[in-house]
Formats: C-alpha cells, structure tokens, sequence
C-alpha cells in the first residue's frame, strides 16, 4: 500500500490525503441527518480526544522530524524549532484576531475578530475552518518532505499523520452540524454546512507540499511552524471547549490521553 502511494507526486499524495481528512469531516457532520442531539459527554470526551491526538502529531510528526532535518541541515535545532514554532502560534493568533468566527455553543454577541453583520452560520464554519488551516498544511507539509528525501521525513509518518488528522476531524464536523440543527436549521443544510468546514483542507494541503517542494531549506522551520499553529488550536479552543463542564474533566482528561496514545502508536508504527 505505501509502495503504491509513493509513484504519486507528493502533491497529489497531500491532495488525496487531505481530501480523506475533508471527508473525516463530513462524516462527522452527517451525523445531523439522523439525530437532533449528541450526549454533550461524548462531545467533550470527541473533542478531547481530538486535542491528545493533534498534541501528539504535533510533536511526533512534526516538531521532532523537524529538529531531525535542521541538525542534518547543519542549522542550529532549537533555534530553528523556536522560530518555526511561535511563527506558527504567532499566525494563527493573527488570523484569529482579525477573521470574523464564531465558536461553537456560544451567542452570536461573542464573535470574534473583525465585527460583519454575518450570519451566524457562516461565523461557524469560519471558525472550525480557522482550525483546518494548520491541520491540512502539516499533512502537506509532511508529504513534501518526504520528497526531499531526509531520513527523518518518512511516507508512512505523513500517512500516520494524515490518518490522525482525520480522526480528530469526526468531531469537528459534528460540532459543527448539531448547534446548527438544534437551532432550527434543516438536515440538509446542517450537514452541508458542517462538511464545508473542511474545505480548506486540502486548499492548505496542496499549498504547504508545493512550498516546501520549491524552498526545501526552510522544511525544518515549515514542519516546526505547523506545530505551532496546531498546538495553537488545541490550547485555544479544543481544550477549553472539552472541559466546559466541570463534571466531565476527569473522563475528558483520559480521553485527551487516549488521542496522544492513539497518534504516537499510528506514528511510531508507521513511521
């Protein structure tokens, strides 16, 4: 299977990877179409496990691969994982200082970033979107560098880290679609909805392998900035969203670790 995968151009591999990860997300949304409600406790646990498993890509797909490639650059690692890094974080924060969203379960008052007289619907998908960003650019990102033929970039660690990705996708869609239904909105809309929220995936995706395809001497600060912006993600939304309720951190806080677990075996194994 990884045999087959690698005659393909790394741009078409982040392309059909990150159209998994999209498809992850509809999935995730599709679950509109059969109920109106989700037990708020298997949200918060999807969504922590969510957050272990981007934790742990973070720094096994991304970070250490990253400081591999500057030592064998001959850059110094921990500056280069330093500048990548916070570049990452640093971006994000931007990008969500100044793109209009919404977070899921929240009134429509508390939107942030520049203030539009858009519909709520619309802030939503943005928001989740903002979060596709990072994800779909690691998978590209990861896919490039294997074309670069460093001996720290592997295929089966961006498939690993595609397949993670994923996984953490399901929830995203979902939390999407429901406040939507439950608000009134039809099925059908509801899950189109949702779905589009991944979107920017593969769009992110197939930009990330195609920079790091034409500037390979800045992979290990590309990999290092993906991390950052996916750790971004998980201090500022995951984690808060999953431990709202005071009475589920503890089962949150076990599936957090689980997602970590789950993602350093699919990296460590295929990897």
């Amino acid at each position: 299977m990884i045999d087959y995968i690698q005659e393909f151009n790394p741009v078409l591999q982040a392309l059909f990877a990150t159209l998994f990860t999209w498809g992850v997300t509809a999935a995730g949304a599709s679950i509109v179409l059969f109920t109106r409600t989700v037990n708020q406790k298997f949200m918060d646990s999807t969504l922590g496990f969510a957050a272990g498993v981007m934790i742990a890509a973070s720094f096994w797909s991304l970070l250490a691969p990253g400081l591999e490639m500057a030592e064998y650059m001959g850059h110094t690692p921990w500056l280069t994982a330093v500048i990548g890094f916070m570049g990452g974080g640093i971006f994000m924060r931007l990008t969500d200082k100044f793109l209009p969203h919404l977070h899921p379960g929240l009134g429509l008052e508390k939107s942030e970033g520049v203030k539009t007289s858009w519909q709520r619907s619309t802030l939503l998908v943005l928001a989740i979107t903002l979060h596709n960003i990072p994800e779909g650019l690691a998978v590209g990102v990861a896919f490039g560098a294997v074309a670069a033929n460093l001996p720290s970039a592997t295929i089966g660690g961006a498939i690993a880290l595609a397949i993670g990705i994923g996984i953490q996708n399901f929830p995203e869609g979902t939390a999407v679609s429901m406040p939507l239904r439950r608000e009134g909105m039809s099925k059908g809309k509801s899950f189109l909805i949702g779905q589009a929220s991944g979107i920017v995936e593969p769009i992110a995706g197939v930009f990330g392998a195609l920079f790091v395809l034409n500037m390979q001497n800045i992979l290990p600060y590309a990999l290092c900035f993906a991390a950052g912006a996916m750790i971004f993600v998980v201090v500022e939304e995951l984690i808060p969203e999953s431990q709202h309720n005071q009475a589920n951190i503890d089962l949150v806080t076990m599936a957090t670790m689980t997602g970590f677990s789950v993602m350093m075996v699919l990296d460590v194994a295929l990897g």
